[in-house]
């Protein structure tokens, strides 16, 4: 399984991956936090990303995404990444920590986590 970050999610919903990003998640399946679907729906509301939750295609994906929420344990590692980063991607970061998935993203803040797992 993997844990996309929220770009990682909305570039595959904008077909703007790259083919090692295709290629990682062909061979898994796929989970987010939850925060990831409140990033989501900021950006969108901001105007920084086009985003329909009602449309057939989103329905579609979020339907084989594996939510994972915000736990206890989850909350407590987020205080204890070794980056700086904002509260949605520490979240989102300490999810991948604590269900030990590896995580998909392109942030280069989070990237240089020595504790993180990421998706090779």
């Amino acid at each position: 399984m993997l844990n996309l970050d929220t770009h990682i999610l909305i570039y595959f919903l904008g077909g703007e991956l790259t083919a090692r990003e295709q290629d990682l998640m062909a061979r898994d399946d796929w989970a987010i936090s939850d925060i990831v679907l409140w990033e989501m729906a900021k950006l969108a509301e901001r105007g920084r990303v086009e985003l329909d939750f009602d449309s057939a295609e989103f329905r579609l994906l979020y339907r084989s995404l594996n939510v994972i929420p915000i736990t206890p344990e989850i909350a407590r590692a987020s205080i204890r990444m070794d980056f700086s980063s904002d509260p949605a991607d520490e979240i989102i970061a300490a999810t991948s920590l604590v269900e030990k998935i590896p995580l998909l993203t392109r942030d280069r803040r989070i990237s240089k986590s020595g504790i993180v797992l990421f998706a090779h």
